[in-house]
């Protein structure tokens, strides 16, 4: 609802036709407003604005950006008097990107952009915009948008409201709508402001994404160096692609793609194929022509009517006759031409039996030739470029700037009517004092008036392009297209062109010819109208019945010949006529063709393709997609009319026409190989890629959400060799799980692990190095890193914080079996065959070896109140040892959940099950222990943190690495740590191990010392001497807010290196 019907309603009569604010305002949210903030679409619209709604009173200031200025000024609005900010944006304000793991052109496969995510954000150069906006906002009340009226203007709007919304929720939002920058309009635009049209944007919105996503290159101010940001699918694919196919050619260019663009650059190679594929062919014709006849001066009969002059013979042939030789007309033959040379030697052998001509028609009519309809974008740019040849592109630009000059109206519309309200008469009235065509302006105002042709199209948006006022100071370009808007603007106000056209026929031999004269009789508009051309053609009067003898009656030959290549007019009534882009958009469609080098133009200004044009054309071609064809584009432009009539919607629109072009990409990449046969005609011989080898990124596939924001989480190759898990959303999140060295390939899997959450978690296929895992895991193993599979979470040192926020129970918990496939080699030595893993309740089967295990001591019968615990207060989960050596086979007890450092062997809780603590509480005294294996690092080494460092030996003491009972000593040294036990080699200190342990401390045998490999985090840690883990905080004596500085030798903390036991 407009300002107007708010009102009326308000007062509950009806509004006359007076300045609407000049009422005191009922309406309480008018009331309020004080200060309203207008904005404009340039600098140059603002300024113009301003000064005249200010009468030139305006006060000026700087905004943040230097190119986009401040007016201040008092106004009546809204039946008061209000302080108005007008400043302006650049065009478009915000941008739309691929969110940034998509921007690289290497981050991804180009198939990906169909369906990433997409942001709208604020470039850099636009920022100091954004900024002058959001200040200005702050005290005021309303905000008034004064850009184009068109699609691309309302979107620009809406950008604005977004980023002032952002700051004040409440603003209330109007929308100005005129056509031309003169007081009238600008008055009236505030005096009916309305709301800005949401589904009008929306069109735009679906546009600019789908252009994003299919390969369209923004060359927008603020992306001109930076090109590949918004560049997407078909554009990587062809540019990724033929550069590595045609290297010394391609290296350097990029190839882009655009649903405008291709149905364009189709247009010039379809012309030019088919002037290749013409086959000229012979035609034969026969002509008669009458010279020294003689001639009439029909201008000296000034008072003898035409009709007189052809009806009254008597008076034809009494008349002053002239008779030179210059004088002749030529007859055309009626069949016009005879593709067989016998026939027409026929016809042409009988004619010359007797060649008299006998007249046997005589005709007269008017001849009309009408005035120019008013002028719309699309004849604008065809016809500067044909009267004027000015391109396209040069000429909305200095459209542009005349219009926000105010010299003429808006210059992008499709309306070729002028509407009823709109005064011609005045606008004619502003012209008749040039000297060039004043004296016809007055003359059409003598004359009753302007009567312009009525066209057919109209926007419901803007008038045609006319003059709004006069200008005697423009030069150069400027001034010639001015005085063509303005002549044109003219010629469409006066009077057709009015004429007299004779047509005379006659007959020899039975066969007709043809000759046509003209007499003009009113030239009108063409006075003023130089760009068209209508010319006298006299012939003489002929009677009917007369005869005469031709001069001469001859047989000619010729040959068809080919079309023309096409004009820069040419191919924009083409891209009009198939409705390829819009009247704003032809110029820029045309420039990109040039600017990638797909077309080139001749020295008459004529488009030939090149061969990267021809190329890539005929290369999608073969495939069997006329992309280069205007069908996919015009069905969107359609779509697009509908979005802003509010018959579709935009995201089913969207939608629909993302899954067309994907289909077609995904297809037309399985075809790539034509392309760069199509290319190799040009180019020369295509480089040879291997099978395998990528063009272009692989795809990222998910392989489960990330656990801190719920992203999909990627697998993706290090610079320097090795694999990690990565999330989509980095660098805002920076989770991920690196895996170690020994992986020597990993990929996704396409069965999903029925237990780990949040669904769907993929396996992952890993091949690892060999001796880098125990000796019966299989070398290809497809495993669940999503926390349930033990065996691979304890190889890969995988550490989860993040899990589900009920603890499972020892008794439901889910545990994955191993399942290796039948060795073929004695023993289990055929460490290549390809393992599963079969997520199924139960336990973690142990593996056996060749070496015959230790037996481990039975325990005794748990009757169920004596079940171990660990330390979250949950039942234990009991694991057996596979590793070889003197605890493989002996069963020890860790938390089922992973979330504390629980750590026990069975046969000491079978002998001192009265020193377990009750249910729920903790151990009084931890005990220590060998783990279940002596796995590498992920850097390649052993592990000194890993089971080694809380090891025990077959009688349940404390052993070091060198699998040797340790000793106990004490901390002597001044600190927090001094009196407390530990344990380390018993050797001397240069020949040491590098064993360390605290002796009160009850420590897992988690597969890694290094806690901080994993993004994820860890619950547990295990400590050894050069170790990179550090001590987690309040482990025994309850967590801490910081974390404690930690020695840079044995990493505990509490001393330095100087001051470190294991340097005494």
């Amino acid at each position: 609802m407009n300002i107007s019907a708010r009102l009326s309603a308000t007062r509950g009569v009806r509004m006359l036709p007076q300045r609407l604010f000049s009422r005191a305002p009922e309406d309480m949210s008018l009331q309020r407003i004080r200060k309203v903030l207008c904005v404009a679409e340039k600098n140059d619209a603002a300024r113009g604005i301003a000064d005249l709604l200010s009468n030139s009173r305006m006060r000026r200031r700087e905004g943040f950006s230097k190119f986009n200025k401040i007016y201040e000024y008092d106004y009546q609005m809204f039946g008061q008097s209000v302080t108005m900010v007008m400043t302006s944006v650049s065009g478009h304000l915000l941008a739309h990107d691929f969110k940034l793991p998509f921007r690289k052109w290497h981050s991804c496969n180009p198939l990906a952009l169909f369906d990433a995510e997409i942001e709208k954000y604020c470039p850099e150069n636009y920022l100091d915009i954004k900024r002058t906006l959001e200040r200005e906002v702050q005290q005021c009340q309303a905000l008034v948008i004064w850009t184009d009226c068109d699609r691309e203007g309302e979107n620009i709007g809406f950008e604005i409201i977004h980023v002032c919304k952002a700051v004040k929720p409440n603003l209330q939002v109007f929308r100005a709508r005129f056509s031309e920058i003169t007081l009238h309009a600008v008055r009236t635009a505030c005096e009916n402001l309305t709301q800005p049209d949401q589904k009008t944007s929306d069109a735009v919105d679906v546009r600019q994404e789908l252009d994003l996503r299919i390969g369209t290159c923004a060359w927008n101010s603020f992306v001109i160096s930076m090109w590949f940001i918004v560049c997407a699918a078909f554009t990587r694919f062809q540019t990724l692609r033929l550069r590595k196919i045609f290297p010394d050619i391609l290296a350097d260019q990029l190839i882009s793609y655009g649903s405008c663009q291709f149905p364009t650059l189709g247009f010039v190679v379809e012309r030019f194929k088919a002037i290749q594929a013409f086959v000229p062919e012979a035609f034969y014709k026969i002509k008669a022509e009458l010279k020294g006849f003689p001639l009439l001066w029909l201008h000296c009969l000034c008072c003898i009517s035409v009709v007189s002059l052809l009806f009254h013979s008597d008076l034809l042939f009494s008349t002053v006759t002239h008779d030179h030789e210059d004088g002749s007309v030529v007859f055309n033959w009626k069949r016009n031409r005879l593709f067989n040379h016998t026939a027409c030697l026929v016809l042409y052998q009988i004619c010359m039996e007797d060649p008299v001509a006998t007249v046997v028609e005589v005709g007269s009519k008017p001849k009309s030739k009408w005035r120019p309809l008013p002028l719309d974008t699309v004849e604008l740019e065809k016809l500067a470029s044909r009267k004027l040849k000015i391109n396209a592109k040069e000429t909305m630009r200095i459209a542009e700037k005349l219009y926000t000059q105010g010299f003429i109206s808006y210059p992008r519309t499709e309306t070729n009517i002028f509407p009823k309200e709109l005064n011609l008469s005045a606008l004619v009235q502003q012209q008749t004092q040039d000297p060039n065509w004043g004296a016809f302006a007055q003359r059409i105002l003598d004359q009753g008036g302007p009567t312009p042709r009525r066209g057919t199209k109209s926007d419901q948006a803007h008038p045609p392009i006319h003059p709004t006022k006069y200008a005697a100071n423009l030069q150069g370009s400027e001034q010639r297209l001015y005085e063509f808007i303005v002549r044109h603007f003219l010629a469409c106000c006066s009077q057709d062109a009015k004429g007299q056209e004779t047509t005379v026929e006659i007959d020899i031999a039975n066969e007709r010819f043809i000759a046509q004269g003209l007499m003009i009789l009113a030239r009108n508009y063409l006075e003023v109208y130089p760009y068209e051309k209508w010319s006298d053609k006299v012939i003489p009067l002929y009677q009917k019945g007369s005869r005469f003898q031709p001069t001469t009656v001859e047989m000619v030959d010729g040959e068809t010949s080919p079309p023309l290549l096409l004009t820069e007019a040419d191919l924009i009534a083409l891209m009009e006529k198939h409705g390829i882009g819009t009247d704003a958009t032809h110029a820029e469609h045309i420039e990109t063709i040039k600017t990638r080098m797909y077309v080139g133009l001749t020295a008459d200004q004529r488009f030939l393709p090149g061969h990267l044009g021809m190329g890539l054309v005929e290369g999608y071609d073969s495939m069997g997609y006329e992309m280069s064809k205007p069908d996919l584009r015009a069905e969107l432009e359609a779509d697009l009319k509908l979005i802003c009539e509010g018959k579709k919607d935009k995201s089913v629109v969207l939608q629909q026409q993302v899954q067309k072009y994907k289909q077609v990409f995904i297809e037309a990449v399985a075809r790539a190989n034509k392309l760069d046969q199509a290319l190799a005609q040009y180019f020369g011989e295509a480089a040879e890629i291997a099978e395998q080898e990528e063009v272009y990124p692989a795809m990222p596939v998910s392989v489960r959400k990330c656990p801190q924001c719920n992203n999909d989480m990627v697998l993706k190759t290090r610079k320097n060799g090795g694999f990690y898990l990565s999330c989509m959303g980095y660098p805002a999140c920076k989770t991920a799980v690196w895996f170690p060295d020994f992986v020597l390939d990993v990929a996704r899997d396409e069965s999903v692990c029925a237990v780990c959450k949040p669904h769907p978690v993929h396996r992952l296929k890993f091949k690892f190095k060999r001796g880098s895992v125990p000796p019966v895991m299989p070398l290809e193993f497809v495993g669940c890193i999503g926390g349930c599979d033990e065996m691979l979470k304890e190889l890969l040192d995988l550490k989860y914080l993040h899990r589900s926020s009920q603890p499972m129970s020892a008794s439901s918990q889910q545990v994955n079996r191993l399942q290796v496939s039948n060795s073929s080699r004695a023993g289990g030595d055929n460490r290549h065959t390809r393992g599963t893993t079969n997520l199924a309740a139960g336990h973690l089967l142990s593996l056996n070896s060749t070496r015959t295990p230790r037996p481990a001591p039975s325990a005794a019968p748990d009757d169920g109140n004596n079940a171990v615990m660990c330390n979250c207060g949950n039942e234990a989960l009991l694991l057996t040892v596979r590793k070889e050596g003197p605890n493989q086979g002996r069963q020890f007890y860790k938390c089922s959940a992973s979330t504390c450092n629980f750590f026990l062997w069975a046969d000491q809780h079978s002998e001192d099950r009265s020193e377990v603590a009750p249910r729920g509480s903790a151990l009084p005294r931890p005990f220590a222990g060998r783990g279940p294996a002596e796995f590498q690092r992920p850097g390649g080494g052993r592990d000194p943190g890993l089971f080694g460092s809380n090891s025990s030996d077959s009688r349940g003491g404390t052993v070091c690495k060198c699998d040797q009972p340790a000793i106990t000593r004490t901390v002597q040294k001044d600190g927090p740590n001094k009196g407390r036990q530990f344990h380390t080699c018993s050797k001397p200190r240069e020949q040491q191990c590098g064993f360390f342990q605290w002796a009160d401390e009850n420590v897992a045998p988690g597969p890694s010392g290094d806690v901080s490999l994993n993004d994820f985090g860890s619950s547990g840690y295990s400590r050894g001497l050069g170790s990179k883990a550090k001590r987690p905080s309040g482990l025994s004596s309850g967590a801490t807010a910081k974390k404690p500085r930690t020695c840079s030798v044995c990493h505990q903390p509490g001393h330095t290196r100087k001051t470190c036991p294991q340097n005494h």
